[in-house]
């Protein structure tokens, strides 16, 4: 007798969009994902990649038990062994050379799980772990610094009110392939066209002509790197036009003469030879934004992970301040989280220093608590006091999808212990001693943690666990537990994971107030359920543990398949606003002082051909590629290049190619396209899938080239550290036949 097939409705967790499924399964198996129309948030809008969360799920290279590695070959082991020879590794490196030789590199994907993202910042605080690597300095980092210094919080990032506004302006970001990127929006793509339907106009700045600036009015064609030029002279044109408006803020900024005084001598007309953007178009925009009735200007990873990165962040929210459009319908604003977890913990102070020293090697800036991600292998390789032996990766690939791979391949290989949390056997996790095996996005509940903080829509959803998980299955967030017990030298003997989950929620709870008797007896299950329920309860909406009783808890979220929309952001400047003098910063000293390297750069000669990277709407990263599905059709890992360039160099469509760095050389086909500005190449990111042991099958077919390996080792943005994998150059070249 067959079945009957069940459904359950679900958030996508893949990134920002929060799109809502209908997951159909039979026999423990999915049998089909189709979009939920009935989702609050995302009302039926879905990507390719919301559709394989089935096959995800039911990958047969995804690890289901720990695995332990015994010189080259793998053994599938008990979670009490797994946990005993983490031990064993562990505290050899810590009785051999010290705490200052461990360290942790932190995924995206943290974000994506349920256990790991309530519970990565107990893991750190256990481990006492210093040397802090991390996806955020290859990706946010100068936005957080530019945040913690503008505003007092570095997670208190203002997006685009879309779905409002009269003007767009994107620099660096490409909605059409991220959905939206430190901004979440059900349906970003739908929004702009909404835009330009009421008379709105949507200009795009990117080196590329993406499938976003394809979309818009008016596309940009930058050269890759130059955007903090192109923005000062935006700068400079409002003040020399007198075209400053700060409206509802004026009184409310410091450091506006400093900014005019700096801004001098970025004319348009300097900027324009440096930028390839003539000066009356860079005017033109400028005095766009200022006279637009309200114009929201939004820069992402485009901006973030270049040379000048902290400037060109910055001045995305100097544009805004400048022409009145922060806090404000129709410009930026900050969102309004029902379970803002952050509010948890306490946020890094907003009078500490944001600069905590220099790393060992290259002297690159540890800023906030991060060691910059592009020094990592050289700190692995380079002898000496603060030597790293031994690394704990959590949901993170570095060695595929962080800069300079190719030594960060080389690197892991050396280690004396290397930990491993994730899901697959791949490019990183092959070089580990022990994996310790994540549950499967369907095995664990979900409620966004990292896209309800960065949407002007308030509400929520919840989705209980698919499936269960393997019989005797140690949770997330008890592995992470027990690592960061292990990392401060308690045996497995003596570690208890209950009472070490109860001091955790026990301080979260007098961080904000609650005594934490009441909060246990209102959810007394141990682990992040319980934590979901206290943000809530303590969110906008909450019930307060009574004191509010048609306020809102986790239970009324499980009643609600359909999830709750709680209506457009509240959230003001007022709330937000945690600095020292009790105003906007708008010219922090920390980031005004690296505007002379920028001016020095704009009087060198500029390389002949530069490399960026891209993203594709059916990739995450690295990781989706071993889903089948995702994989068939047009080849994606392929050269960009204009055919300007292609005719100089010899180079027709599909031809095979040499690309080389200072770094390294790939080989890559070439797709010769107009959709991209001269004297600029793009690859796409995540790729490389052929290292020897990775056993993903699927990658492996569709191997692709690996980007990263070209980025130089130690190019970063000056004043956070953060990786600068975009406008560095390379040279182009027919590959040699065999």
């Amino acid at each position: 007798m067959s079945s009957i097939p069940s459904t359950q409705h679900r958030t996508c967790p893949l990134c920002e969009g929060m799109c809502g499924v209908v997951v159909t399964t039979e026999n423990d198996k999915v049998t089909k994902v189709r979009p939920d129309f009935n989702n609050v948030w995302s009302q039926g809008h879905i990507c390719p990649k919301g559709t394989t969360l089935g096959e995800l799920h039911h990958d047969p290279d995804r690890l289901r038990t720990p695995m332990i590695r015994d010189g080259d070959t793998w053994r599938e082991a008990t979670w009490e062994e797994a946990f005993q020879r983490c031990e064993e590794l562990i505290q050899g490196v810590l009785e051999r050379h010290g705490p200052g030789a461990m360290s942790c590199y932190l995924g995206n994907m943290i974000a994506k799980n349920y256990g790991l993202t309530r519970y990565v910042a107990e893991f750190i605080r256990l481990s006492q772990i210093t040397n802090l690597f991390s996806s955020s300095t290859v990706d946010q980092h100068p936005k957080n610094l530019t945040c913690q210094l503008m505003y007092g919080d570095m997670w208190k990032v203002p997006i685009p009110d879309i779905d409002k506004t009269d003007m767009l302006v994107i620099f660096g970001g490409n909605p059409a392939a991220s959905k939206g990127s430190i901004f979440s929006h059900r349906d970003v793509m739908g929004a702009m066209a909404d835009l330009r339907k009421r008379g709105g106009k949507v200009v795009v700045v990117d080196p590329v002509n993406t499938g976003t600036a394809r979309k818009a009015d008016q596309w940009i064609a930058i050269r890759p790197g130059t955007d903090a030029a192109m923005l000062m002279a935006m700068v400079n044109t409002l003040f020399s036009e007198n075209l400053v408006n700060l409206r509802h803020l004026e009184g409310r900024v410091n450091g506006l003469d400093a900014l005019q005084s700096a801004a001098r001598e970025f004319t348009p007309e300097r900027a324009a030879s440096f930028c390839g953007v003539d000066a009356e178009t860079i005017r033109t925009l400028a005095r766009q934004v200022a006279s637009a009735p309200s114009a929201a200007v939004y820069g992402r990873i485009g901006l973030c992970n270049q040379e000048y990165g902290t400037l060109a962040s910055w001045l995305i929210d100097v544009i805004a301040i400048l022409t009145g459009n922060l806090d404000r319908d129709g410009g930026n604003r900050w969102s309004m989280e029902t379970a803002p977890h952050l509010a948890l913990t306490p946020p890094y102070p907003a009078d500490a220093p944001v600069l905590l020293g220099k790393t060992r090697v290259s002297g690159l800036p540890i800023t906030l608590g991060q060691t910059p991600a592009c020094t990592f292998a050289e700190e692995i390789t380079t002898p000496g006091e603060g030597q790293l032996r031994g690394v704990i990766t959590i949901a993170a690939n570095p060695a595929l999808s962080a800069p300079a791979a190719g030594h960060i391949d080389q690197a892991l290989a050396e280690l004396e212990c290397l930990i491993c949390v994730d899901v697959y056997l791949n490019e990183t996790t092959r070089h580990a001693h022990v994996i310790l095996p994540t549950a499967s996005i369907l095995e664990q509940p979900h409620w966004d943690v990292w896209a309800w903080c960065w949407a002007l829509r308030s509400g929520g959803h919840y989705s209980p666990a698919l499936f269960e998980p393997p019989e005797d299955w140690v949770h997330d967030w008890e592995v992470m537990l027990r690592l960061g017990a292990l990392c401060s030298g308690t045996k497995n003997r003596d570690i208890d994971i209950g009472a070490m989950d109860d001091h955790y929620f026990a301080t979260l709870c007098n961080n904000i107030g609650v005594e934490p008797p009441i909060a246990s007896s209102a959810l007394p299950e141990r682990g992040p359920e319980r934590i979901l329920d206290l943000a809530i309860r303590m969110g906008p909406f909450g019930d307060r543990f009574g004191e509010r009783p048609d306020g809102l808890k986790l239970a009324d979220f499980k009643t609600r398949p359909e999830g709750m929309d709680l209506g457009r952001t509240r959230t003001t400047l007022d709330d937000i606003l945690r600095t020292p003098s009790g105003k906007i910063e708008i010219a922090p000293d920390y980031v005004i002082g690296d505007l002379p390297r920028l001016s020095t750069a704009m009087e060198k000669p500029l390389p002949e051909l530069v490399l960026v990277s891209r993203r594709h709407l059916s990739s995450m990263n690295s990781w989706m590629h071993n889903v089948d599905t995702l994989m068939r059709g047009q080849h994606r890992c392929t050269l960009f290049i204009h055919p300007d360039d292609a005719t100089r160099l010899g180079i027709e469509n599909g031809d095979a190619v040499e690309v080389t760095s200072s770094e390294d050389t790939i080989a890559v086909e070439a797709e010769v396209t107009p959709h991209i500005r001269p004297g600029v190449v793009s690859l796409p990111h995540g790729w490389g899938h052929n290292a020897d042991g990775a056993q993903l099958q699927v990658a492996r077919r569709h191997a692709g080239a690996n980007s990263n390996r070209l980025s130089p080792n130690g190019f970063a943005d000056g004043p956070s550290g953060n990786a600068a994998v975009n406008g560095f150059p390379v040279t182009v070249r027919l590959a040699i036949s065999a």
